[in-house]
């Protein structure tokens, strides 16, 4: 009886012994296939928080491109030379594929609406593209990540408070509110005071921050 006791405890021992063994090799596995989750969380806000600019970005893009084409248009119309347009800014002329049926229709003010609109699409298109490049200086090493530090820059330049523990969500909610008010009203001071403070904090335009301006720019 007492054999039986003590053999049944050995299996009991070796039983627990492949068990913690399983759990450990599944936990090893689990960590090589799913990377660490922190970095996962922080590659998803820099994604979503850049998309979100961007596409404000595509939308600026055509409403300048429409407005520009329209002011070369009236002036051409007039016989007169259009003044120059926004240096490094690219746009798709065939936007306005009919400019004698487009503009008139989109500007029934003529040469001086359209000249208006330009001037304010062009504003916009700055500060949308201006706010993309605070985005790309923040992720200081050209990673697509912010680290828990360079996201609590982030956080600071834009005059928001930061909570490492905070949800993704959360986080991306509170960027892309940011910008949403910032350029709902213009607030370029706000926003070049937050590039500043990147800028004391060693943060800097690298070149593959440059390459992807010019690619947003085209």
């Amino acid at each position: 009886m007492r054999f039986h006791s003590v053999s049944s405890h050995r299996n009991y021992q070796k039983h627990r012994a492949y068990l913690l063994a399983a759990g450990m090799f599944i936990t090893i596995l689990m960590i090589a296939l799913f990377p660490d989750d922190s970095s996962s969380r922080e590659r998803t806000i820099f994604q979503q928080f850049t998309q979100h600019i961007g596409k404000q970005i595509h939308h600026d893009k055509q409403a300048f491109a429409r407005a520009n084409n329209c002011v070369s248009w009236f002036y051409k119309k007039a016989k007169t030379t259009p003044p120059p347009t926004a240096q490094g800014i690219s746009w798709n002329r065939t936007l306005a594929s009919q400019p004698e049926v487009d503009c008139p229709r989109d500007y029934p003010g003529g040469m001086d609406e359209a000249r208006d609109d330009f001037s304010k699409t062009q504003s916009v298109l700055s500060v949308s593209l201006t706010f993309y490049e605070f985005a790309l200086v923040a992720d200081r090493n050209d990673d697509a990540t912010y680290s828990p530090t360079e996201l609590q820059d982030l956080f600071r330049g834009l005059s928001l408070p930061y909570r490492q523990g905070d949800p993704t969500s959360k986080q991306v909610a509170a960027l892309t509110e940011r910008f949403d008010n910032w350029y709902r009203s213009r607030n370029m001071d706000a926003l070049m005071q937050g590039m500043s403070d990147l800028y004391e904090r060693g943060y800097r335009v690298t070149p593959s921050d440059r390459v992807e301006l010019d690619r947003m720019m085209e």
